[in-house]
C-alpha cells in the first residue's frame, strides 16, 4: 500500500533538488567563467618556478602579501560571490534530495532503491554529498562545474525519461541481499562520479601546462597572458586534482568490490546460481577490473599522471554506460528497473 501524500512529497522534493542542482551548476558556471582575480598560493609558487628556470637561476618559494587570502564577502569580486551562492544552493539541493529518498521510502515501506528512478535520486545525493566533503577538505570550489554537470544531468534524466511511480518491488527479487547490493553499488558509484571528474580535469589540466610551458620556451608574451588569463588557469593544481581523484577511488573502490559480492549472492537468491555472465554483470566485472589497474598503475611510478588518468576516466564511463545503456537497451535480468 503506497502512501500518496508521502510520494507527492517525495515528487516535490526532487523537484526541488533537481532544480537547485541546475541553479549551482549554472552558479559554479559562472565564477569558472569570471576574470581570475589573483592566483592561488600554488600558481603563484609555480609561476616563482618557471621564472627562475628560465633565467637559469633558482628561487625560494614564499608566499606573496595576499596570495590565498580569502576576501571578505563584502569585497570578493562577483565571481567569487556566485562561488559561494553555489555552495549553499548545493546544500540546499542536497537536502531535498534527502527529503525525496527519506519520503519515498516511507511511502513505498521499503528501501527507495527498487528501480532506475530512485537509483539515479540516491548517486545525486551521495555524489553531491561527496563532493561536499571533498570541497571542504581541498577548497577546491573550481572543481564544483565539473561535478555537478553531470549530477545535474543525472537528475534531469531522473526526472523525466527514468521516473517511476512509487510500488512493491518485483517479489522474486525482494531479498535483503538487494538492498545491500543496490546501497553499496549507488554509494561507490557517487564517490567514482568525483573521481572521474577530476581525472578528467586532470587531463585538461596537463595540457593546458603543457601549452604554457610550449608558450614559456618560445617567449611567446602574448600566448603566456592569453594562456595565463584564460578560464583553464582557475582549474585545480595538478596534485590536488591526482590527489581527489585517488583517495576517492581508493575509498569506492572496496565498496564496489563488495557491491559485485553481494550481487552475487542476490543472484543465487533469485536465480539460483551466483554469477551467469548477464550483461550487467559482465559490465560490472569490467568496471572492476577497470579501477583495479587504474589503483594498480597509480601505485606504479611510471604510470602516473596522465596514462592513470585516463583510465580512471574509462572506468567511470564503464560504469555509466552499465548504468543506463545496459539498462535502458540490452535486454537482460536486470531489465526489470522500471523501464520495461
Amino acid at each position: 500500500m503506497v502512501n500518496e501524500t508521502l510520494a507527492r512529497l517525495s515528487d516535490l522534493a526532487f523537484e526541488c533538488a533537481m532544480a537547485g542542482y541546475v541553479v549551482a551548476l549554472v552558479c559554479y558556471g559562472i565564477e569558472f567563467a569570471g576574470r581570475r582575480i589573483q592566483p592561488t598560493r600554488d600558481e603563484a609558487a609555480s609561476a616563482q618556478l618557471r621564472a627562475a628556470n628560465r633565467a637559469g637561476g633558482t628561487t625560494v618559494i614564499t608566499r606573496p602579501e595576499g596570495i590565498g587570502v580569502v576576501p571578505p564577502a563584502d569585497k570578493a569580486p562577483w565571481g567569487v560571490r556566485f562561488g559561494r551562492s553555489a555552495v549553499v544552493v548545493t546544500v540546499v539541493a542536497l537536502v531535498a534530495n534527502v527529503i525525496s529518498i527519506v519520503c519515498r521510502g516511507f511511502a513505498a515501506g521499503r528501501l527507495p532503491l527498487a528501480n532506475m528512478y530512485e537509483f539515479t535520486s540516491m548517486i545525486c545525493a551521495a555524489a553531491t554529498l561527496c563532493w561536499l566533503i571533498v570541497l571542504a577538505r581541498t577548497g577546491a570550489r573550481q572543481l564544483g562545474l565539473f561535478v555537478m554537470l553531470p549530477v545535474a544531468l543525472l537528475a534531469f534524466l531522473a526526472g523525466t525519461v527514468l521516473y517511476t511511480p512509487a510500488g512493491p518491488v518485483v517479489p522474486a527479487l525482494n531479498s535483503y541481499w538487494k538492498w545491500i547490493h543496490v546501497t553499496t553499488i549507488s554509494l561507490s558509484a557517487s564517490v567514482l562520479l568525483v573521481s572521474g571528474a577530476a581525472s578528467l580535469m586532470y587531463i585538461v589540466r596537463a595540457r593546458y601546462e603543457k601549452r604554457l610551458v610550449s608558450a614559456q620556451q618560445a617567449d611567446d608574451t602574448a600566448r603566456i597572458a592569453d594562456l595565463e588569463g584564460g578560464a583553464l588557469a582557475k582549474l585545480p593544481s595538478l596534485a590536488t586534482l591526482d590527489r581527489i581523484a585517488y583517495r576517492t577511488a581508493i575509498i569506492a573502490f572496496p565498496v564496489y568490490t563488495f557491491a559485485i559480492i553481494a550481487g552475487a549472492m542476490w543472484a543465487e537468491v533469485a536465480w539460483g546460481r551466483y554469477w551467469g555472465w548477464d550483461p550487467k554483470e559482465t559490465v560490472a566485472f569490467i568496471s572492476w577490473v577497470i579501477y583495479a589497474c587504474y589503483l594498480h598503475a597509480r601505485a606504479t611510478t611510471g604510470w602516473r599522471g596522465v596514462r592513470a588518468a585516463w583510465i580512471s576516466v574509462f572506468g567511470f564511463v564503464a560504469i555509466i554506460f552499465n548504468l543506463f545503456f545496459v539498462n535502458m537497451v540490452v535486454s537482460g535480468l536486470h531489465s526489470y528497473a522500471g523501464l520495461n
